[in-house]
């Protein structure tokens, strides 16, 4: 329990720490959204709906930009999804390094098998 506990607190303080840049990216990815579903007529909700499912790469295919400035927007919002996902993956995996590591499971294997 005291593993989980150390993950879930390291990760939710690097969220805290990096929330502006977090907070940064949702707004660009709804600028874009609005942006998009203006030139697409589509409505607020559907274009919001849009650029998520476009960040996050799973791409329902239900809503389809037509003109080339919303392509590349498209683009845009997708590429700031992968960054954003990675950045969170990586704050996870740090977080899970720094609970294991300092585990006392961990530093018994590592004293018993090395490194």
């Amino acid at each position: 329990m005291d593993l989980f506990l150390d993950f879930i607190q390291r990760f939710t303080l690097a969220l805290a720490y990096i929330s502006p840049l977090i907070t940064g990216f949702i707004l660009i990815i709804v600028v874009l959204a609005l942006i998009i579903g203006k030139m697409e007529g589509w409505t607020r909700f559907d274009a919001v709906y849009f650029a998520f499912i476009t960040a996050t790469t799973v791409g329902f295919g239900d809503l389809n930009p037509k003109t080339r400035l919303s392509r590349f927007l498209s683009i845009v919002i997708a590429m700031l999804g992968l960054i954003f996902t990675g950045i969170i993956i990586a704050i996870a995996i740090h977080a899970a390094d720094y609970a294991f590591k300092h585990s006392p499971g961990f530093t018994e294997a590592i004293r018993k098998y090395g490194e």
